[in-house]
């Protein structure tokens, strides 16, 4: 499984704070959010589950 984040984000930059390994708040077509990053996510599994649980917008969640 691998986090996404979907277009409700505001790049708040929560996520990245928690976790940024994984997390990185940058510029998108104009729009400030937050980007997956190649990581370990079994490893990480934790700061992640941790970042979607707070974050504002409910912007995260686990990919299939």
């Amino acid at each position: 499984m691998k986090p996404k984040v979907d277009d409700s984000c505001i790049g708040c930059g929560t996520c990245d704070a928690l976790c940024q390994s994984v997390f990185k708040v940058e510029d998108v077509g104009g729009k400030m959010m937050a980007v997956v990053q190649e990581a370990d996510y079994e490893t990480e599994k934790a700061k992640i589950d941790e970042a979607i649980g707070a974050c504002p917008t409910q912007s995260i969640s686990w990919e299939e």
